[in-house]
């Protein structure tokens, strides 16, 4: 009878483990992939009892599945598994269930005080009493045999071999310190590789401003060449009009100059020959102002 409730009751503990997983996939998988979105879902509460729970039956096991694995003993407190039941149930029947402090204060009370309980009473008696044959055969359920064995021997190294409460909360603390600086190396690589994306896109955009710019000076080199092509073709087109007018310019000063000579030659002719006076003196007069035309001419 010993041995049928013992396997009943480890039982128990794993089918009630399950159980809460399968639960725990169904509410997931309607609620959204979002933190902010899920925090204002119908089934935000669902999600609240059902990572409290799964809190507790981490400790649970860690508490007593570690006995129960070594056959010295079995899932002792029964009650927990029917709150655990309760708790599953009303949040698969309830579509609006109350605050998860609310549903599952039984459910801690109950588990802490089994744990507790475990700890400080039972533990002890299986770390004194485990190399004697009358307990060996009431944890294990067999009939008491005379004598060492190797069922004994192996019993007693892992009840010397197992860590007390206080060490698998130090155990517990450790773990949790070192997750918590895994999270923050986590974060701190991220914000490394999101600033290397940045900088990797401003060398992107430098580069392609530098081809533009490349590009623009190609463009005005081009433009200066053709602006002083354009000069040289000016400069030497404004040197050869240039001669041309002066030549066109001698060649008139010498022909007028030939004309004053020979109207000045005409009238000394004919004042040599005779006239009277008085065209004498207008010549005479004559004569001057065409001088000064010369003068100014030349």
């Amino acid at each position: 009878m010993d041995m049928i409730n013992q396997r009943m009751l480890n039982q128990g503990f794993l089918k009630v483990e399950r159980y809460h997983s399968l639960c725990q996939r169904q509410v997931k998988a309607q609620l959204p992939r979002r933190e902010s979105e899920r925090r204002n879902h119908s089934l935000a509460r669902h999600a609240d009892i059902l990572a409290a729970v799964e809190t507790r039956l981490s400790l649970l096991n860690m508490t007593f599945m570690k006995y129960v694995d070594s056959s010295l003993c079995c899932f002792i407190p029964g009650k927990v598994i029917d709150e655990i039941y309760r708790v599953l149930r009303y949040v698969n029947s309830t579509r609006a269930p109350q605050r998860a402090h609310e549903v599952l204060q039984e459910l801690r009370d109950i588990s802490s005080m089994a744990m507790e309980y475990f700890d400080e009473k039972i533990v002890p008696i299986l770390k004194k009493r485990l190399p004697g044959a009358d307990l060996s055969g009431r944890l294990i359920g067999s009939a008491p045999v005379a004598g060492p064995s190797t069922s004994l021997t192996t019993m007693s190294l892992l009840a010397k071999n197992t860590p007390s409460r206080s060490e698998m909360t130090k155990v517990q603390q450790q773990v949790k310190v070192n997750g918590a600086s895994m999270t923050v190396l986590r974060r701190e690589n991220q914000e490394v590789r999101v600033k290397q994306l940045e900088q990797q896109k401003q060398l992107q955009d430098q580069e392609q401003k530098l081809l533009e710019q490349t590009q623009v000076i190609g463009e005005q080199n081009a433009r200066l060449a053709e602006l002083e092509h354009k000069l040289r073709e000016l400069m030497d087109s404004a040197v050869g009009g240039g001669a041309r007018p002066a030549v066109a310019a001698s060649t008139t000063a010498a022909s007028s100059a030939v004309a004053t000579t020979s109207s000045a030659a005409v009238a000394t002719a004919t004042s040599a020959v005779g006239s009277p006076p008085l065209k004498r003196t207008r010549k005479s007069s004559d004569l001057p102002r065409q001088s000064k035309r010369l003068r100014s001419k030349k």
